[in-house]
């Protein structure tokens, strides 16, 4: 029902700040943020808002929108004043309606990577881009050593997937500041720790290893879980997970940081190869200093 978490539909606000204080002034900036949430199958956005402050050059209307390669909304601003602050902020309702309940029977994964594989003169599936390297989340050796123990022979292929986020759930340690949006995966695999997007880039990496397309999806959790779940880990900040495709169920969510499969508790914003494809704010700045950003989200039952 709209404005409550029920078992089917859950409508939630979500506030997104993010503020960056410089020591020394900024004399020229340019930034691009993957802050609008898109619209999905499961997803409704309603009210969104971006405030920026200082206001960008020509005033909040000359904000530029735009669709990127994978359909996410992206916005871009520019500052030519000197300013020693930056204040974004973001926000809207969201009404999530709970997936249809996906059973792991399908296809053995070995036949998905088989049909995933370029063979001249044949139709690849679209989800096959996602099946290739990225910088964040390769296709390496020792994520297919990783795996290996999960994707046995005929194995199906989301119960394969589900055995996995477990691995990398049960495997590795949940510590902020032990790495940052730079760490590549093998760097996370080596040191079993991280935090949501190193649990995501390790399961993506993971699964194109063994020749299966695996997407990066950034979003945010419900900050006030429904009655009977404890607190989820990442619902202070921005939230990552995985998405895996199957010929027989399309794109298929599952939750690494977490061991569970996003329902009404998980807000998409957008989805790419990696973190560098949808990183929430990015600029390039002329002046000012290497500043930390500092980022408030709140994602709480209307």
């Amino acid at each position: 029902m709209s404005g409550s978490m029920s078992g089917l539909q859950a409508t939630l606000h979500v506030r997104h700040r993010t503020r960056y204080v410089h020591a020394a002034p900024v004399e020229l900036a340019h930034h691009l943020v993957h802050l609008r949430p898109r619209d999905t199958a499961q997803q409704r956005v309603s009210g969104w808002r971006l405030e920026v402050q200082p206001e960008p050059d020509g005033g909040a209307h000359a904000i530029d929108a735009s669709a990127d390669v994978f359909g996410n909304w992206r916005h871009g601003f520019s500052h030519a004043r000197v300013h020693e602050q930056l204040d974004v902020l973001s926000t809207f309702q969201a009404t999530l309606t709970a997936p249809v309940p996906v059973a792991l029977a399908s296809p053995p994964w070995q036949q998905v990577a088989a049909a995933l594989r370029y063979r001249a003169g044949r139709t690849m599936p679209p989800a096959c881009e996602f099946a290739l390297d990225s910088p964040r989340a390769p296709r390496a050796r020792e994520f297919v050593r990783f795996a290996a123990g999960v994707f046995t022979p005929g194995r199906p292929l989301l119960e394969a997937a589900q055995a996995l986020m477990e691995r990398v759930h049960g495997e590795f340690e949940y510590r902020v500041d032990s790495t940052d949006v730079t760490t590549p995966a093998q760097q996370a695999l080596q040191a079993r720790r991280g935090v949501c997007q190193d649990f995501a880039h390790v399961m993506i990496a993971a699964c194109r290893s063994m020749g299966l397309a695996a997407r990066y999806v950034s979003g945010y959790l419900s900050t006030q879980p429904p009655a009977g779940h404890g607190r989820l880990v990442g619902s202070e900040a921005s939230h990552a997970w995985v998405s895996v495709w199957c010929p027989a169920n399309g794109w298929v969510d599952f939750d690494p940081t977490n061991n569970l499969r996003p329902a009404l508790a998980h807000i998409t914003l957008a989805w790419g190869r990696d973190y560098g494809d949808v990183a929430p704010l990015r600029g390039v700045i002329r002046g000012g200093t290497a500043a930390v950003p500092q980022v408030q989200v709140t994602v709480e039952p209307v």
